[in-house]
Parts: C-alpha cells; structure tokens; sequence
C-alpha cells in the first residue's frame, strides 16, 4: 500500500538536493575518496533512466559507497563529522533505493545492511534535525523491502526495526502534525509481516499509545474519559459541525487508522491488549460516529471486524461493543448514503456478528463481561433499579461468588486517574447490600465493606458520596438486625 510522502520530508530533501557541496574539499581533508566523488558524480543530478543504468551496471561500486566493502568505507562512515555531506549521501541514498530497485536487493545482501545508518537515528534530540529524520526515512525503505525479500526476519533486522520504533514513537509525541505523519506513515511501510507487528505491539508504550493519543484527540477525549465515549459523546450532527479536534487533520487521521488497521491482523495478540490498555472499541465507536469520509468509516469497520472476528476476543470485546452502544450505532449507519462497497460489506458483516451476539446474550452477560475486563464504566446496568432487584443475587452466587472478588480486586485499586472507576464500585457494592441484604457478610469477608468505609473520605465528590450511599446501605441493615 503506497502512500504519498510527507510534504515536510519532500521539502526538507528538495532543500538538501538544491544544495551545493564542496566535493574537492572534503577529498581533500579525506573525508571521501577520489573513487567515492567519481561514484557520486556518475548519478548527482541526472535523469532517472541514465541514473539506474549507471547504478546497475556498477552495482557493487553502490553498494560499498551506502554500506562499505572491499572497495573502502561506508561514506556514512567517513563523513560523520561533515553533517552537510552525511545529509546529502541520505538523500541521494533514499533516491538510488526509489529509483533502482536491484539496489535495495543487493545491500540486503550485505553482511550489516544497516550498521552505518541506524546511529544516525540518535543523532540529536533534536527532532527536527534533518539527520535522523532522513535516516529513518531510508532505513524504512531497505527495511519494508527487507520483509517481502528475505525469507524469515533475522536478529539483525529484527533490532533496526526495534531501534527505528523507538525513533519514529519520539515524533508521534510531537505537536508538530508534519513530523507525527512522518512517523505514522513509516510504520505503516513496515507493518507488513508478523514478527515487524509482533515487535511493534512489543514496544506498544512507545508506538501504539501515542498513536491512540492522537485519536483521542481527534474526538475531543482524553485518556480518563472514557464515560463520555461510552455515552455517545456528540451527536453526529455536532461533530460534523465541528469537524475534528485537537488540530488532528483528515491526513493524519487517516493514517493512524491505517497503522491500526495493520496491526488488528495480529488481532489474536493484540484485541485483549488495544481494549484493556487504551479503551479501543468506545474510542471506536465515537469516532464512527464522527468519521467525515467514507475511507475512514471503511478503515474503522475493518479494524473493528478484525478484532472481533479472532475467537479469543469474543467473549471479551463484543459486550463491550454492545455496551458502547456500537449495534445501535451499526444500525444508523445503514441509513446514511454509503457508496463503498467494502465499506458496505464489512457493515453487512459486523452487524450481522453483533446482531448474533446480542440476540443471545442477557444484561446480566452484559454485567458480567464488563466486571471481566477489569474495569468499570457507567454502563446502563450500574442505575437500573430492575436489574439490581432481578440480578443481585445471581452476581452474589454465580460461579462460587467470582464476580464479587473480581469487584474487590477492582476497589482494592487506587484509581488515581480513574476515580469514576472507585464510584461506580462503591455504586454497584450499595445496590447489592440493598437488594440481598443477607448476603453482605460474604461482602465483609473479601473487605469490601471496610474499602468502602475508606473511601468515605476519598478526595473525589463523587466516590465520596456513592461511597456514603453504599455504608448507609449497609447501616441501615444493621439497625434492622
């Protein structure tokens, strides 16, 4: 999949091409050889067609020059101290590899296709210097080929491609949108195997979180807000008024999903993960509900049919989707103007995977899954006075009374970005006191109560005051004995 490059990247080589270099002067401090100036000369500033001729007809000269060989060092090497010289050999070694695609295949086959080129990764903290901007271009182009070309990763591809995750996840985190796609697009150029996925989901802190970061601004959220996803947030009406927030552009949106998209192929590795460490599928959902183009609606789908098309996510990731209110949101998405027809056909298919999952599942399933995941929302449930009276016992008695150590084990958590999360526990605890009150010694066993009596003083209005509800539950019993 070909994306267009960067215009900031486009911009900053075309300055670097435009360039004059003091070519006899570096020979002449011996920061290059004769041979090194007379193989750069052969293809500095000619057409495309005389330029690979040259580079195949001398291809191991090419070689030597990028990487070293026999014939002498990497000029990667000898010019490390002339910045003007290393940035002018990264352009046009990003310009011979566009441009003659035999030489990608032969400095593959070199014994250290990388080693001259990574530590210009670290070579300022700086992030925009041009260097490590220019290498990670290059190293991305020998590193995506790398992935079709060889036959099975190797450790020495396996710690570029660790080394450049590393590099690109510092540009995510930027405020300059210019650098983020940079990053953004070169994953997506290196996404194209397993195990490069594999080692981006193993580095996820650095390169996916930033990632969900700049979704959750494009929605106008943040990283404890998940309540306002789960409720809906703003009307499709709004959000198309208001177009998209946090300065996050149609480009760039895109090609995040994009990056996405590649890695829920791995969905069986990562659905758990994406949905327990960064709330995906209520972020999902929202910005269905926000997506100003086809394309991205298509992506979104996609991404979200991948993740729970893999058996293990099943029981985890659709009652979340349900309680993120994704079918109803499926079912007004049939009713827009949808001309795509994959688009089309993943809608068709998510919504007939939803429809059978809902059609066969209770609130309580509902309730349960949710208390699974490890984490509490105000979903439906948690103020439905009817489902308490019809359901109280059953979360109390269900398989060995699982559910509630699995809600002490939440409460027993500090919460300190997420007091919601204390809240709707001490909320849940209450209604249970209240309508099983013979059960709340099995409560006082696994230290709900005297969690609950702690919160009582808790910084946040809100925990304090469900927390108060829930022990006057539990008074209120007491009197009655």
């Amino acid at each position: 999949m070909s994306l267009d490059p960067p215009t900031y990247l486009s911009s900053l080589q075309n300055n670097i091409r435009a360039r004059p270099i003091p070519w006899e002067g570096a020979v002449r401090a011996g920061t290059i050889t004769d041979n090194d100036l007379k193989t750069i000369k052969a293809v500095d500033k000619v057409r495309k067609e005389q330029r690979k001729q040259t580079v195949e007809n001398d291809i191991e000269s090419y070689q030597s020059l990028i990487l070293g060989g026999e014939k002498g060092k990497s000029v990667l090497d000898s010019a490390s101290k002339r910045s003007d010289v290393i940035q002018y050999m990264l352009v046009l070694t990003g310009d011979l590899i566009n441009d003659v695609p035999s030489l990608v295949s032969k400095l593959l086959q070199h014994s250290e296709p990388y080693k001259p080129i990574v530590p210009y990764l670290s070579h300022s903290t700086n992030l925009e210097d041009p260097i490590p901007l220019l290498a990670s271009s290059v190293l991305t182009s020998i590193l995506s080929t790398a992935q079709t070309q060889l036959s099975k990763s190797n450790p020495k591809t396996d710690e570029a491609l660790t080394k450049l995750y590393k590099y690109l996840s510092t540009l995510t985190t930027s405020q300059d949108s210019g650098l983020q796609d940079i990053a953004v697009q070169e994953y997506s150029a290196l996404l194209r195997s397993k195990k490069a996925r594999e080692i981006f989901w193993s580095q996820r802190e650095e390169t996916v979180s930033p990632l969900l970061d700049i979704l959750r601004a494009a929605v106008g959220a943040s990283r404890d807000s998940d309540s306002s996803l789960f409720n809906g947030g703003s009307s499709i009406r709004s959000a198309m008024e208001a177009g998209l927030s946090g300065g996050v552009g149609l480009q760039l949106l895109y090609h995040v999903l994009l990056t996405i998209w590649q890695l829920s192929f791995e969905a069986s590795l990562v659905g758990k993960g994406l949905e327990k460490e960064e709330e995906l599928i209520p972020l999902y959902t929202q910005l269905l509900r926000l997506s100003p183009k086809e394309k991205t609606t298509r992506i979104l789908l996609s991404t979200l049919f991948n993740l729970f098309s893999a058996h293990t996510n099943k029981s985890t990731l659709l009652p979340i989707a349900t309680t993120a209110r994704l079918p109803a949101l499926l079912s007004n998405l049939k009713g827009r103007h949808l001309t795509d027809p994959d688009l089309l056909d993943d809608l068709k298919a998510l919504t007939e995977m939803m429809d059978e999952y809902t059609s066969s599942q209770t609130t309580f399933d509902e309730y349960a899954a949710e208390l699974s995941t490890g984490k509490l929302r105000w979903s439906p449930p948690h103020r439905d006075a009817n489902f308490w009276h019809e359901n109280a016992r059953r979360i109390l008695d269900d398989d060995g009374g699982a559910l509630p150590k699995v809600l002490a084990e939440i409460m027993g958590k500090s919460w300190d970005d997420e007091k919601q999360v204390l809240a709707i526990a001490c909320n849940d605890v209450g209604w249970l006191v209240k309508e099983a009150p013979e059960k709340r010694q099995g409560l006082e066993k696994l230290g709900i109560k005297g969690r609950v009596m702690e919160l009582m003083t808790d910084k946040d209005e809100t925990v304090r005051w469900e927390s108060l509800r829930a022990v006057g539950e539990w008074m209120r019993y007491s009197f009655d004995d």
